[in-house]
C-alpha cells in the first residue's frame, strides 16, 4: 500500500447513549479509490463527518494527510475536498460566482482563482451552465457543481458521501465516469448504496455494520473468499462419467448432474474450499472428455454484502435464541 493519506485508529463516536461508531480502524493509501459500504445507520456518514472535522470523535484518532483531525482541523480541510450527500449551495448565485466564492473561502489566491475555477468546471462538466443560477440547475448538475466545489482548491484527497444519490441512470453514469477520471490524480474515499457502482470504480472496499468494520479488501478478494461459490461443468460424457471425474476432489460438495440431449452432461456443485478447477480439468483431460464449460461462479457483491451485514444479524439472533433455550429450565 502507498503511504497512508487517511489513517483511522480505534475510532469511536457516541451521541449520548447511542454508539454510532464503535472502534473502527483502517487506512487509505495514496492513489486508492476506496468504497465505503454499509446499510442505513451503519456509521458511514458519521465516520466521514469525523474525518472532515464536522463531528469530534468520542475516542480514538483520525488523521488526514498526516494531520490530526482534532488538533489540526484547518490543515485537514486544506488537504481534502468534501461532497456531502445533500449539496449545500447558494441558490441565488450563478455557478461560476458560487465557485469563485468557494475558492476564496478555501484560500485559493486571487491571481490563480480564475484558473482554478475554470479547471474545476471543466473537470466536472459544468462549463455549459456556468452562467445559470445554482438553484435553477438539475439535480445532476447540482451534484457536479458540488464536486467542482470539492475540487476547486485541487486537494489531494476527496471524500464523497453518496455522490450519485437521487440521480437518474444517465446522471449516475456521468458521475461514475468522473470519479474514475479523478482517481488518476486524487485519493478518494466515498460511500454509496449502489453496490455495482462501488464495484466498478473502487480499488478496495470497506464494509461497516453496526459501527464496526466487517470486511476490507478488493472487490474480487471479498467475493472470492465468501461462501456461495458454484462450479459449473459441461462435457461430452454421460452423467455418471462426469460425476466420477469430480468425485473426491477437495472442496466440492452438493453435486448435481444432468444428462444432456446432445451427448453433453452438465454438472453443478458447491465449492467450499480452494479453487478446484485445475484438479478437475486434469481429471477430465485424463478421462479423454471433451470440455465445453468449466466455470467457477462467484457470488455477487450484493450477495456478499448481505452475508456480512444482515446475514451476521440473523446468525447472532439464532445464536441468542439457542442460548436462551438452553438456559430455560
Amino acid at each position: 500500500m502507498q503511504p497512508a493519506m487517511i489513517r483511522v485508529h480505534d475510532l469511536h463516536k457516541r451521541f449520548g447513549s447511542t454508539t454510532a461508531v464503535g472502534g473502527i480502524s483502517f487506512e487509505v493509501g495514496r492513489g486508492e479509490v476506496v468504497g465505503f459500504l454499509g446499510p442505513n445507520g451503519a456509521g458511514k456518514t458519521t465516520t466521514l463527518r469525523v474525518l472532515t472535522c464536522y463531528h469530534p470523535a468520542s475516542a480514538g484518532t483520525a488523521a488526514v494527510a498526516g494531520h490530526d483531525v482534532s488538533k489540526e482541523p484547518l490543515a485537514v480541510r486544506r488537504n481534502l475536498g468534501y461532497l456531502p450527500e445533500n449539496v449545500p449551495i447558494y441558490p441565488d448565485l450563478r455557478v461560476e460566482e458560487y465557485l469563485h466564492y468557494r475558492a476564496a473561502l478555501k484560500g485559493v489566491g486571487r491571481r490563480g482563482r480564475r484558473a482554478a475555477v475554470e479547471r474545476a468546471m471543466e473537470k466536472c462538466g459544468v462549463l455549459e451552465v456556468r452562467r445559470k443560477l445554482t438553484g435553477h440547475v438539475s439535480r445532476g448538475y447540482r451534484q457536479r457543481v458540488g464536486l467542482a466545489d470539492a475540487l476547486v482548491a485541487n486537494p489531494p484527497i476527496l471524500i464523497l458521501d453518496e455522490p450519485t444519490s437521487g440521480l437518474d441512470p444517465n446522471q449516475r453514469r456521468r458521475i461514475k465516469q468522473l470519479v474514475r477520471e479523478l482517481a488518476q490524480e486524487h485519493t478518494i474515499l466515498f460511500s454509496s448504496h449502489i453496490l455495482a457502482e462501488v464495484q466498478d470504480v473502487s480499488s478496495r472496499i470497506l464494509v461497516i455494520h453496526r459501527g464496526r468494520i466487517r470486511a476490507d479488501g478488493t472487490p474480487e478478494a471479498l467475493v472470492g473468499s465468501s461462501g456461495g461459490r458454484t462450479l459449473r461443468i459441461s462435457a461430452r460424457s454421460s452423467a455418471g462419467g462426469l460425476a466420477a471425474c469430480v468425485a473426491g476432489v477437495a472442496g466440492i460438495a452438493e453435486v448435481e448432474v444432468q444428462e444432456g440431449t446432445d451427448g453433453y452432461a452438465s454438472l453443478r456443485a458447491a465449492v467450499t474450499g480452494p479453487d478446484p478447477r485445475d484438479g478437475v480439468a486434469e481429471r477430465l483431460f485424463a478421462a479423454g472428455l471433451l470440455l465445453r464449460e468449466l466455470h467457477l461462479e462467484l457470488p455477487s457483491l450484493e450477495e456478499y454484502f448481505f452475508q456480512v451485514t444482515e446475514g451476521i444479524d440473523r446468525a447472532e439472533e439464532r445464536a441468542a435464541v439457542a442460548a436462551a433455550a438452553e438456559g430455560t429450565p
